[in-house]
């Protein structure tokens, strides 16, 4: 155990030793829990590692440990004794109690500490009273009634601390939660839990399944538009005050107190104009909103819902819910619409990009923290908050605010930090005070500071207008944080300002993409008018974009592909295309256009960082995107997460992209480990060669990688210049229909047998048939395949011909005609929807699988052996029957080590090593060419002949192998060629053994 630990023990040692030695008197009643805070629990956290009372001097943001944040529940004012932090952030909890207390047995100081804890998503607390020390898992749902020992994951006396010690340093102590330990738990604790933010969207998702169908019924005028800002603005309103309450800036229960008594929805009303008397935040306007204050809303509803916000039906401590886990419930909210039937009915949907998209994913926290740590932070620094107020931040695609939130706490922290450090007093003392004391050493931002900073600083823009609407309320809430009822009314007293900004002036619905003067010139229909929703920013931000444009544009634009997003806005897919250089190439993904448009919006001195996929490294639809940054040099820094997945419940590969309006001096590339690794700030990081990132893919190599990937090139060509065709496989459009499972009985389309004359059946080649030196086509499948050779290949069969010729194909076809009908594309009916390249495939040599995670090509089935490869199969290679090469030679060079090491360095790389082997990688691989003048040169090309032969063999008697002996045989003589290959293949290429050790991963 390291020294400082075993100092650690020793410490809580003698205070055990010190406890017991006056047990007595410590379990009387007169002996207070502040007495046992200071004597015994604040040393032993301490000893931990944490600075309980901030004998370092850290800034009120940054503390290590707070005491006592203010709670407010229907006891009245509560508090977690301690919140312990890590640069900012709460890691967990501790609940203090005397030692008088039955910390084992005692049910009500658990469910307290759980509730806390869960509201707060924090995964682990802790109650003591140094005598004894429970840790809770808090990641499960508590309840009132539950027991003292449900959650539980820990229980120990004082006197199990000494030989206990190293449990607790490693889940307690600030170095290992430093390290992760927390998180770790978290991560291994997932089964059965229920974590705060999706038990709140549960709630609030039923809330708008009642409030719609409710309003509906009883307000059959309203348009779906209508409908569903009503049901949103009901929730949002109901959402704000019961957290004001929480927060001591409502009275507490007033919400509740309408559960006596009929006509709620009337008498809420009346709590919204109060409300906004009070506020003046935009949200409850009700001159302005013509639509809410005429609606007929049952009391039933309304009733179900105000009853499970408040004890004993809510578990929730709104005071500890932070703003991002609020963010993350209404990101998925929002993923959700309410339609309206034929008959006036409400129903809830996904929206269609959402649905498309398999969900909806929110930015973590930390990356947040990292994007606005990079842009924000790095801008900012050594400013004055009077420097600071000229600064200007975007969120284009805002969302439920979450980037524009990080932001703003940013913000929040950095003007804290400067007048704390710049005299404080005198600043608190000025006519209209920055900062406000709230007890000897502790200072906070008057209201009216942080409602500056908020209309000052923060602007966001989305097209759907619940999100803007989601966005205010999350960005006002953030400001009511630390406030209560007297600090409000203070401000209103003194300065005749109402308690909130009105946020509509910053905040804004729109297309960020499309301007009016892009849109083609006809009459829209009200519906495609308000979906494009376009947005004019010379107009909506004229201030700003005449001095220039934003100082900061940051956040996690929508990644959707054209090909989808044609379904539902076919003529906004135009307008891209038309409107924006990202966009002119290929089947594009639509956060590049706003990469394109975040950086046309960024003043001479701005700074854009966004979350988005890395597939625009490498692809052909990025290659637009990619020469706009580099010729404008403005590429600043990239951290690559590689297979590393940031979003939860999603195969998403991300990058973070910093750029600069300014021509950037140098560019900095990481690759953390884990994406969490950015939380340590110190992840290895490289700057790379400012021209070596152009138009053509962007390779991140070493020095010492790009230096051996030059020499790969000069005895080389790339493989597509041998030449050779590279071609995708075939796609029917319906494997249900054409692709047939045989038994010696029968054949089968589906469950039902089928009679098919043999000539128009060939076996499909899926990824599943074929690998690494081997290719057993399936013995039971067959497709349909209504194709005939021809001069010029294979050409689809006349519709009479394919009825004449073959009735029984013909018959098996049309019975299903109505799903051939259903695809998005075929040529005739009865024909694949994308039939490619039928005869290049007919005479390949080799085949390439879509994915690999080490060299999986394979020789091709002879020419005419009735096989059709399948789309998901992959590709074939069929070599010019000029080229001297060998297609065994040029299979074993595929296959090899380093080709592959090649492959993953310009490819997709995803999770577990795979990587792309689509054409524009495979393609551009270097083929070692030979002398065959040269002895030693034919001769290498020959031995690599026989090699792949032989694997080829062995591959076979692999395959074929009966008993457990013969596959460890003829697997051990696979390694050993395998070895052989490799050791040809860096010869041909002369590799020295430090680029071996490179490409063997040993660098």
């Amino acid at each position: 155990m390291p020294e400082a630990t075993d100092r650690a023990r020793d410490t809580v040692a003698n205070l055990v030793e010190r406890f017991r030695s006056h047990f007595e008197s410590y379990r009387s009643s007169g002996y207070r829990e502040t007495e046992v805070r200071v004597e015994y629990i604040d040393p032993f956290f301490e000893a931990l590692g944490w600075d309980v009372h901030n004998k370092l001097g850290y800034a009120e943001p940054y503390k290590d440990v707070v005491h006592e944040e203010s709670l407010r529940s229907a006891a009245g004012i509560e508090a977690p004794d301690y919140t312990f932090r890590i640069g900012g952030t709460r890691k967990f909890f501790v609940e203090a109690k005397k030692p008088a207390v039955n910390v084992k047995a005692d049910a009500g100081p658990a469910y307290q500490l759980r509730r806390y804890a869960w509201s707060g998503k924090l995964p682990l607390s802790i109650l003591t009273d140094f005598e004894e020390l429970a840790v809770y898992d808090c990641t499960r749902r508590p309840a009132s009634t539950d027991a003292a020992g449900i959650g539980r994951t820990h229980y120990l006396t004082c006197d199990q601390y000494p030989e206990r010690w190293p449990d607790i340093w490693s889940l307690f102590a600030k170095d290992s939660v430093l390290r992760g330990s927390l998180d770790s738990y978290v991560r291994g604790s997932k089964r059965g839990t229920n974590p705060v933010d999706r038990e709140i969207l549960k709630e609030i998702e039923a809330w708008r399944e009642e409030l719609a169908r409710n309003l509906a019924l009883r307000n059959p005028q309203l348009s779906v538009d209508e409908l569903n800002l009503a049901v949103q603005l009901t929730i949002d309103r109901i959402l704000f005050l019961r957290v004001a309450e929480d927060r001591g800036s409502e009275e507490y229960g007033r919400l509740q107190a309408l559960l006596n008594g009929a006509n709620v929805y009337p008498r809420l009303a009346e709590l919204y104009r109060l409300a906004d008397q009070k506020y003046n935040a935009g949200l409850f306007n009700l001159k302005a909103d013509r639509l809410t204050p005429t609606l007929t809303l049952d009391d039933k509803v309304l009733k179900d819902i105000i009853n499970g916000l408040y004890y004993p039906q809510s578990p929730y401590e709104f005071t500890m819910i932070a703003g991002d886990i609020l963010g993350q419930v209404y990101e998925q909210f929002l993923g959700k619409v309410i339609r309206l039937t034929a008959g006036h009915r409400a129903v809830v949907e996904e929206k269609p990009e959402v649905k498309k998209a398999g969900g909806v994913y929110y930015t973590p926290t930390y990356i947040v923290d990292y994007i606005v740590e990079h842009t924000v932070g790095e801008l900012i620094k050594g400013q004055t908050p009077e420097q600071i107020s000229k600064l200007r931040v975007l969120d284009p695609a805002c969302g439920s605010g979450s980037f524009l939130l990080g932001a703003y706490q940013h913000l929040l922290d950095y003007h804290l930090d400067w007048y704390t450090r710049h005299d404080p007093e005198q600043w608190a003392a000025a006519k209209k005070p920055p900062l406000r004391r709230v007890s000897q050493d502790e200072w906070r931002l008057t209201t009216a500071e942080k409602k500056r900073i908020l209309l000052n600083n923060i602007y966001g823009v989305d097209i759907d207008r619940q999100a803007v609407e989601v966005t205010k309320l999350n960005l006002l809430l953030k400001v009511l944080e630390g406030e209560n009822d007297e600090t409000l009314g203070q401000q209103l007293r003194l300065w005749q300002e109402r308690a909130l900004p009105d946020l509509g002036k910053n905040v804004k619905c729109g297309n960020s993409l499309i301007g009016p003067e892009q849109l083609p010139r006809r009459l829209f229909d009200d519906e495609e008018s308000r979906r494009v929703n376009a947005f004019d920013w010379n107009r909506e931000f004229a201030e700003i974009m005449k001095a220039g444009g934003f100082d900061a544009v940051i956040g996690n634009p929508p990644y959707i592909r054209i090909q989808t997003m044609k379904e539902w806005a076919p003529l906004e897919v135009e307008l891209y295309k038309q409107h924006y250089v990202a966009a002119s190439q290929g089947n594009y993904d639509i956060y590049v256009v706003f990469v394109e448009k975040g950086l046309s919006l960024l003043n001479p001195h701005g700074r854009l960082g966004f979350i988005l996929p890395s597939k625009f490294f490498a692809t052909d639809y990025g290659e637009k995107l990619r020469g706009l940054i580099a010729n404008r040099r403005a590429l600043v820094e990239v951290v690559d997460f590689g297979a590393g997945q940031v979003f939860e419940n999603a195969l998403t590969y991300t990058c973070l992209l910093f750029l600069s309006a300014e021509q950037s001096q140098e560019v900095r590339y990481s690759r953390p480990v884990r994406p969490l690794d950015v939380l340590q700030n110190d992840v290895p990081s490289r700057v790379l060669e400012r021209d070596s990132l152009t138009h053509e893919p962007w390779i991140f190599a070493s020095d010492a990688s790009n230096t051996l990937a030059a020499r790969l090139l000069e005895w080389s060509i790339a493989l597509l210049q041998l030449p050779c065709d590279i071609s995708r496989g075939s796609s029917s459009g319906a494997d249900d229909v054409f692709i047939l499972t045989s038994t010696e009985s029968n054949v089968s389309g589906g469950a039902v047998p089928a009679e098919i004359e043999p000539e128009l059946l060939r076996v499909p080649l899926h990824a599943t048939d074929f690998g690494r030196y081997r290719c057993i086509p399936s013995q039971t499948k067959w497709i349909v395949f209504p194709y005939v050779a021809t001069g010029q290949g294979y050409g689809l069969l006349g519709e009479q011909d394919l009825r004449q010729g073959f009735p029984l194909a013909y018959s098996y076809l049309a019975g299903r005609r109505n799903r051939l009908l259903e695809r998005a594309q075929y040529r005739a009916w009865y024909g694949y929807s994308a039939p490619r390249n039928l005869a290049v495939h007919e005479s390949a040599q080799i085949l390439v699988p879509l994915l690999a995670n080490k060299g999986s090509f394979c020789r091709a089935p002879l020419p005419g052996s009735a096989y059709c490869l399948m789309a998901s199969g992959g590709f074939s290679i069929r070599l010019d029957t000029k080229s001297p090469l060998s297609p065994d030679y040029v299979l074993g060079l595929l296959n090899s080590r380093l080709l592959f090491w090649r492959l993953r360095s310009i490819s997709n790389v995803f999770q577990g090593g795979w990587v792309t082997c689509t054409k524009q990688y495979v393609g551009t691989l270097p083929i070692r060419t030979i002398d065959f003048s040269d002895p030693a040169d034919a001769a290498r090309h020959a031995r690599m002949v026989e090699l792949v032969t032989r694997m080829l063999e062995l591959h076979q008697r692999l395959a074929a192998a009966r008993t457990e002996a013969d596959r460890e045989l003829y697997s051990r003589q696979v390694a050993a060629t395998d070895k052989e290959i490799d050791a040809l293949v860096y010869e041909l290429y002369g590799l020295t053994q430090e680029e071996i050790k490179i490409v063997d991963g040993e660098d």
